[in-house]
């Protein structure tokens, strides 16, 4: 783990020459959610193939670039794209961008994505905020030697997503006329979507809404102790649920069509953060 701490390092410093300000929250932006960089202002554009050790994104809807500047007049890096498991990269490399966050003094972090609806009320186009996840499906992104700088050993994992953060964001919606629910998020590594009998099953265990990101992300931000808000765009009814296949293409529609009531929401959760 001696290697990843040096490309923790690297990437950080490298940001750092970038840009002239400290950063306050990280932003994470899933697929078809690039709208919302749209809405940074002040805008100092780095790609990610400029940063050291950072990936491109191989995914439709992931632009691959890092975005600071201000939304709401709070200092921000805005993540326009992410790095997935499922395009072949180790779990240090899917999250090698939130130790960096926390190399540079983040403590605060929202993570979006877009997801399949399982729980009944969750239809295209709702928002949902995540309470908790099962991520039984995802390789730790924390095997290996333990980096004692960012955290310990074996970290609690009991309220990964923040509470306070949560209400704030339920306030922020009922402010502005934005109907949002709540529930568990369920990792799958992909690239391939679940099956119906594996929908059937995690909903069982408690699943509200199934995708291929966030949790890995989670993990390692908990891990570094930042405080962690995950809102899921909800693009499509997870397999066996809906009357057509699922498609990737559906997703960025779907998003596209959803982004309005995203983009406010954010800003607005943004603007109240403390």
């Amino acid at each position: 783990m001696e290697n990843i701490m040096q490309m923790v390092k690297e990437a950080a410093s490298y940001i750092k020459s970038r840009i002239d300000f400290k950063p306050e929250i990280a932003v994470i932006l899933g697929s078809g959610l690039g709208p919302l960089a749209g809405k940074v202002n002040n805008q100092i554009i780095i790609k990610y193939s400029e940063i050291p050790h950072f990936k491109t994104s191989t995914v439709a809807g992931h632009a691959g670039e890092l975005i600071a500047g201000t939304i709401s007049g709070r200092r921000v890096l805005v993540m326009n794209g992410r790095f997935h498991y499922y395009e072949g990269h180790p779990m240090e490399t899917v999250t090698l961008p939130v130790r960096v966050f926390a190399m540079l003094g983040i403590r605060d972090i929202l993570v979006t994505n877009a997801a399949g609806g399982i729980k009944d009320s969750l239809r295209p186009g709702s928002i949902m905020l995540i309470n908790d996840h099962l991520g039984f499906m995802c390789p730790s992104p924390l095997i290996g030697i333990n980096l004692d700088e960012f955290g310990p050993r074996f970290p609690d994992m009991s309220q990964v997503y923040d509470r306070t953060l949560l209400k704030l964001a339920h306030r922020v919606a009922d402010d502005n006329g934005i109907t949002v629910d709540e529930g568990v998020y369920c990792y799958f590594r992909g690239p391939q979507y679940e099956t119906p009998a594996e929908i059937r099953a995690v909903r069982m265990l408690g699943a509200d809404a199934a995708g291929m990101s966030t949790v890995p992300e989670a993990i390692v931000a908990r891990h570094c102790g930042m405080r962690i808000l995950g809102i899921s765009l909800i693009t499509n009814k997870a397999a066996g649920l809906g009357n057509t296949e699922l498609s990737h293409a559906e997703v960025n529609e779907t998003a596209h069509r959803a982004e309005h009531n995203m983009v406010m929401l954010v800003q607005n959760i943004i603007s109240e953060w403390k």
